[in-house]
């Protein structure tokens, strides 16, 4: 008689398999996102598939969320100030992710229904002609409201240049690769580390940020963010008298673009009664290539340089964080086809755990193989694998994105 391990192992093979066929079987979802909504567009218009921006739907993003010439009169009421612009109903859109998983690590099995992951409420749109404002609230992130995320107020087409103004809280790595674009559910690892006792990384913080598109093709991005992440605030938000600035530059020529950037920050902390201080700082290159109509490759590599992370008093050892990832996205059947493969790879490897005794390491290489397949547009099941090799973790998930 077979034992449970092996039950189990066979019920999540059977379920991985159920939901690669699931496609095979589908029904109808019909739902309709915020934007797709308001111009009675199908998704495809901006994505490749959902949440994965095109060309397109960057453009729309950066001209205000607003599709030139095409402005519906039914969206807004007629107030008779033409200092005013109130919409007929507020844009409303909801996120589902579900999963079943099924891990192995150092021989122990364990299954799990992630079901649901995470819900969020997003809401975006104009408050005037180049005034937009963007923010999701999760509802629900593994089983814990984690309140808001993404919420800022945009200003576009600032003095009639391509000069576009964000303030409010965002990822500091949004001008590199947008986290929550992505498709696989394993991440851009590289952007959540942290290193030592400073909250800085390149995920969610507090800020202001400038963008400016050249007339010879160059985009140049600065932020100015408190550095500390989007924590709970005492009587202030920034616990420190710095501010992190973040520059970065990027050129495209055809179907290639590279782009480079640096990050800047510093933190302090009282240790030992001393005030101590962690000069840190990235540097990273990055590249996408469009190599064909279904097939695009991004990659990222990036070196983070701490002076005395853990801020001990009388000195510490300069520690560097090396790491980066490389995707591999195929749209099997071109960008308005149902079937998509994406392959990531993550790499971060840091000194910290050799130069500070008994810290915790670092170091983290995985590899994630997810297919994808589009029941209706705003309707995706996702299968993935992933290998984590520090651990020597395997993982299989399957499950759905759902926007309405």
């Amino acid at each position: 008689m077979p034992d449970r391990a092996n039950i189990r192992r066979r019920t999540l093979a059977a379920a991985a398999v159920a939901a690669a066929a699931l496609p095979l079987l589908a029904g109808d979802c019909g739902a309709i996102p915020a934007f797709a909504r308001k111009y009675r567009m199908s998704c495809t218009t901006c994505h490749a598939p959902a949440p994965r921006l095109k060309p397109y739907g960057e453009d729309f993003a950066g001209n205000g969320y607003r599709l030139e010439g095409k402005e519906p009169a039914r969206h807004t009421f007629e107030t008779g100030d033409s200092l005013l612009t109130l919409v007929r109903e507020l844009p409303l859109a909801i996120r589902v992710d579900a999963y079943a998983s099924y891990a192995s690590r150092g021989g122990e099995d364990q299954a799990d229904l992630k079901t649901p992951y995470s819900i969020k409420i997003m809401s975006g749109g104009n408050i005037a002609k180049n005034i937009i404002y963007y923010i999701y609230f999760y509802m629900s992130e593994r089983g814990e409201v984690a309140g808001v995320e993404d919420a800022f107020v945009g200003f576009n087409d600032l003095f009639g240049a391509d000069l576009d103004l964000a303030i409010g809280q965002f990822q500091v790595s949004d001008p590199l690769f947008k986290r929550e674009l992505r498709l696989t559910i394993e991440d851009y690892e590289i952007y959540r580390t942290r290193v030592g006792s400073a909250g800085t990384n390149l995920t969610y913080d507090r800020g202001i940020m400038v963008s400016y598109a050249t007339p010879f093709g160059t985009d140049l991005v600065a932020e100015v963010v408190n550095g500390n992440g989007i924590g709970a605030a005492g009587n202030i938000f920034d616990d420190d008298d710095w501010k992190n600035v973040l520059v970065r530059g990027s050129h495209g020529v055809g179907p290639v673009r590279l782009g480079a950037f640096g990050y800047f920050c510093n933190a302090h902390a009282m240790s030992g009664g001393n005030y101590l201080s962690n000069e840190h700082r990235y540097w990273g290159v990055d590249g996408t290539v469009d190599a064909g109509a279904s097939v695009q490759l991004n990659w990222q590599y990036l070196e983070r340089t701490d002076d005395n992370p853990f801020f001990v008093p009388g000195g510490a050892e300069r520690t560097k964080t090396r790491g980066g990832f490389l995707e591999a996205i195929w749209a099997v059947r071109g960008e308005l086809g149902r079937s998509f493969v994406t392959f990531l790879y993550n790499h971060v490897d840091s000194d910290v755990d050799e130069l500070y005794a008994g810290r915790p390491s670092l170091d983290y290489r995985a590899e994630a193989l997810n297919y994808s397949y589009l029941l209706r547009r705003n309707f995706r099941i996702s299968t993935e694998l992933q290998y984590r090799e520090v651990d020597d973790e395997w993982n299989v998930a399957a499950g759905f994105t759902a926007a309405f």
